[in-house]
Formats: C-alpha cells, sequence, structure tokens
C-alpha cells in the first residue's frame, strides 16, 4: 500500500514582509492617537489594540493544507476551516492528475477559493502553481495544491486502476 502525505502552511516570505508592512500602518495611527494630548485612548487600551491586531494578522499562520492519498482515496484538510480530514473516494472520481495551474488567474489567488469561473472549480492551495486535479462523477472539481509534484504522480499510478489517470 503507497501512502501520499503532505502538510503545508502559509511560510512564504513575501508574504511574512506584505503582513509585516500592513500593520504598520494601524498600529502607527493607534501611537499618534494615544500621543495627542487630549487622547481618550488609555495605555490599557492601546496595548490591548496592539495585541488584538497582532494576533489577527498571526492568525494566517495557523492555516494548514494537509492531504492524504491511500488505497481509499483523497484525503484533504484546510485547518481552520475543515476540522478534520475529508474523503473523497476513489469511486466518487472520474479523473485525477497533477496539473501546473494559475493561483491568481485561474482561482483568484491562494487559500480555499471558489474560482472565478464554475468550469475550473474550486482550489485549496497554499503555494505554488502545481495542483492535484480532482475531476469527480458529479460533475465538481477539486485542485488540491501540492508541492510534492513527482510524489503525487507516483501515487496516483499507483491507484489508476481505482479511476481514469490521465
Amino acid at each position: 500500500m503507497k501512502v501520499f502525505k503532505e502538510e503545508q502552511r502559509f511560510t512564504q516570505l513575501w508574504l511574512i514582509v506584505l503582513l509585516a508592512v500592513s500593520l504598520i500602518v494601524p498600529i502607527g495611527i493607534l501611537f499618534q492617537e494615544y500621543n495627542k494630548p487630549e487622547s481618550s485612548l488609555s495605555l490599557n487600551k492601546l496595548i490591548i489594540f496592539i495585541v488584538v491586531i497582532l494576533l489577527t494578522a498571526l492568525l494566517i499562520f495557523t492555516f494548514k493544507l494537509t492531504t492524504r492519498i491511500d488505497e481509499k482515496g483523497i484525503y484533504y484538510q484546510f485547518f481552520p476551516f475543515h476540522l478534520k480530514l475529508k474523503l473523497i473516494a476513489w469511486q466518487d472520481i472520474s479523473k485525477a492528475y497533477v496539473r501546473n495551474y494559475s493561483p491568481i488567474s485561474d482561482y483568484g489567488g491562494w487559500g480555499l477559493k471558489g474560482g472565478w469561473s464554475s468550469a475550473k472549480g474550486k482550489a485549496i492551495n497554499v503555494s505554488g502553481d502545481v495542483g492535484i486535479q480532482l475531476e469527480l462523477k458529479t460533475g465538481k472539481k477539486l485542485l488540491i495544491g501540492t508541492n510534492k509534484e513527482s510524489e503525487a504522480k507516483r501515487v496516483l499510478a499507483t491507484y489508476s486502476s481505482k479511476i481514469e489517470i490521465l
């Protein structure tokens, strides 16, 4: 039995820099308000606001995409939106293959996406431009991002007898 496992998080440098820069403005405005002589903003409120802003920004680093492929099917979880792994059984899949895609133009970016077009289906991705494309027997499509292209291709080939693999 061959098993594919992958976990991905939002750890891209550009995202960390963008997030850090975007925190400067609200925190700067809070400090300006606090430093005004007639400010109603107390030190306690200032600290609470800054902690809430920082915790909200750090929430993105709790997001995690987990993928597992085994003899039962393809499992995925995008925490915190999915609290447990979701299974798509092999018998529910008409096609499964690894493909390149454009995260921004095809799905509007990274994360849990509905896509710009219902023909493209939904996407769950964290980084990169390679994904496991699933076409279900219901006609729905789901793309699960992966950074392990060759491993994903190998494990899908292993289970090719269970579905039609491109």
